[in-house]
């Protein structure tokens, strides 16, 4: 790949990994057209991950410091017998949250056959995601409450938004951010709570996602193939430009509502719908 093909993957990423408008979508479509297929795709798509979860990490860095104190606080907890304070209750929501969708995604990788993955990963499958997904999440807005807020996260809640994950790790187009958002604004929880909930959650699914991808480029690379330099350009791109689609998406969710997500969906389902010669009239 030039470099060129590289950054404009890396800034599909990046901008998309946490707005509910499905990265790998972005991505799939970006490789396709650049002709990268198979593993380098989905090298560059997990390596990629290592940027947007650090960008999540330093916009949230206060909840995420709270976590990590509070994680060490359930360690100590059988021994202190102390209530759990905020960031502790955070770390333990993190903690549930997680499980499901980390079994889900390894065994879709280890279990299910090539074949399949492949066809998952088609158009087809990505643009009916696009748009059942972003009729789901405008369900969930237009219903949901508007009350609930982190302190009201119970461990129920935090492993179904959690296990909702699973779906993403399997069906591109689903997007991890849009579903888990989905998923807590069914539950009543405010928008701005849901998307930052929904970005804290994702922390271990991709921090497994990127070494995965690390592990994957620190081999001998063929001719043509993507190397670990490759890996850190994206990774570089990924989190400038995922810093900046943060904080563009809590902007925007302290103002409006999740439509305008919505309707890009509509309209990028469609688009796939059209564009491709293997579901479409073209």
């Amino acid at each position: 790949m030039s470099l060129l093909q590289l950054i404009i993957i890396a800034t599909l990423q990046g901008f998309t990994e946490w707005l509910p408008i499905s990265s790998s979508a972005h991505v799939l479509l970006a490789s396709g057209y650049f002709g990268l297929e198979g593993h380098d795709e989905l090298l560059i798509n997990a390596v990629s991950n290592l940027g947007t979860l650090a960008a999540m990490l330093l916009y949230f860095r206060k909840d995420v410091a709270s976590a990590i104190v509070g994680g060490f606080e359930l360690v100590a907890a059988p021994v202190t017998r102390k209530p759990l304070s905020k960031g502790a209750n955070l770390a333990l929501c993190i903690i549930v949250a997680t499980p499901v969708a980390l079994a889900v995604a390894a065994g879709y990788e280890k279990l299910l056959p090539e074949h399949m993955q492949s066809a998952l990963r088609g158009p087809a499958t990505v643009a009916g995601a696009t748009i059942i997904f972003g009729a789901l999440l405008w369900w969930a807005d237009v219903k949901g409450g508007r009350e609930r807020k982190e302190e009201d996260m119970t461990l129920l809640h935090a492993f179904l938004i959690g296990a909702t994950q699973a779906i993403a790790a399997i069906i591109p187009g689903t997007s991890r951010s849009g579903i888990t958002m989905t998923a807590a604004r069914a539950l009543g929880y405010e928008r701005s709570e849901a998307a930052r909930f929904a970005m804290l959650i994702g922390a271990p699914i991709l921090a497994a996602a990127g070494l995965y991808g690390m592990l994957g480029l620190m081999g001998e690379p063929a001719d043509g193939a993507v190397t670990l330099q490759d890996g850190m350009i994206v990774a570089g791109v990924a989190f400038i430009t995922g810093l900046a689609s943060i904080a563009a998406l809590m902007a925007i969710l302290r103002r409006m509502s999740f439509l305008p997500f919505v309707l890009y969906r509509f309209a990028l389902g469609l688009a796939l719908i059209l564009m491709s010669p293997t579901i479409g009239l073209i």
